[in-house]
């Protein structure tokens, strides 16, 4: 098929259809095997500008170190403060001067929509790297990606996400990447961070297993994906001192897990898995971080090229 990525802005993995996904895995498992040579050429020439107006390191360094590594070069900021925003210049405005310098802009911002938002300013592709607690889609990508090269393929497979199903705005786009095929879902949290309705309403059609036992999930699962509870997103401290700590992944969990299943997590764990986890076969969750690099590579590659 014709590359369905150029010049394209990535908001939101609803916006795509699965076999654009799977056409985006397969050139990925292409760049895996590239040198950094034939890589170079397809950001020769190029540049991206990173906007993170929130704290990150995996997302962050991910894509700089993916647009290095196709030859490209980055510029940009993380967090607001040392940009003119601190003198009052609006968020559309900066949006703007940054899209005047740079083939591709990485947004990351606290506020609801401001990714959608800046695509409809910016003449250049946005690709966003976080919008509040609605959408996180590169990260759902590479999930996929992981998922799909670890376990052979992704269809009739059983995946356990656990955590912080309200905030996590990695579990949104993960599950609605997860609608395009034929799994199983079970879904673990405390009661206070149950998945919001709005969402379930999203999963129509899926078969989605809810308010799952933790012990119960970790028996079933092939894929038991693992998020934190998202602290800066609660309204209220108090709220969130009544559920941190709610699920331990600990070498007494794992013994439950199956042999054959693997464990991933978005990172940064603050304690929902134990370190001890680290030496099980299953935790693959720094190998999830590996493989993340390589398709933002590919991302990259396939928006700034129309034949790659």
């Amino acid at each position: 098929m014709a590359n369905p990525f150029y010049l394209r802005d990535v908001v939101s993995i609803k916006d795509f259809k699965r076999e654009e996904l799977e056409y985006l895995f397969e050139q990925a498992d292409r760049f895996l095997e590239m040198g950094y040579e034939e890589k170079s050429k397809y950001g020769r020439g190029k540049l991206m500008a990173l906007m993170f107006f929130e704290p990150s390191t995996r997302t962050k360094t991910s894509f700089e170190a993916a647009m290095l590594s196709i030859g490209g070069h980055v510029i940009g900021f993380s967090g607001a403060r040392g940009t003119s925003m601190e003198k009052g210049e609006s968020l559309s405005d900066t949006i703007r001067v940054m899209d005047r310098y740079a083939d591709v802009l990485v947004i990351r911002n606290p506020m609801e929509g401001a990714a959608r938002y800046a695509a409809e300013l910016a003449e250049h592709p946005v690709i966003n790297a976080g919008s509040g607690s609605e959408e996180h889609p590169t990260q759902a990508l590479l999930d996929l990606f992981t998922i799909r090269r670890l376990k052979g393929g992704i269809d009739g497979l059983r995946v356990a996400v656990v955590g912080d199903l309200k905030y996590g705005r990695t579990v949104y786009s993960l599950l609605n990447a997860l609608k395009l095929y034929s799994v199983e879902v079970y879904l673990v949290s405390p009661p206070q961070l149950r998945i919001r309705e709005e969402a379930l309403y999203d999963l129509k059609g899926m078969k989605v297993h809810l308010d799952v036992e933790l012990d119960e999930a970790l028996k079933l699962a092939d894929v038991i994906y693992v998020t934190r509870i998202q602290r800066e997103r609660f309204p209220h401290p108090e709220e969130y001192e009544k559920v941190k700590g709610s699920y331990k992944i600990d070498a007494r969990a794992m013994r439950l897990v199956k042999e054959d299943a693997i464990l991933l997590h978005p990172l940064p764990r603050v304690g929902e898995i134990a370190p001890e986890v680290d030496g099980f076969g299953q935790a693959k969750y720094f190998e999830q971080v590996r493989l993340g690099r390589y398709l933002r590579e590919t991302l990259l590659a396939l928006i700034l090229n129309e034949n790659p």
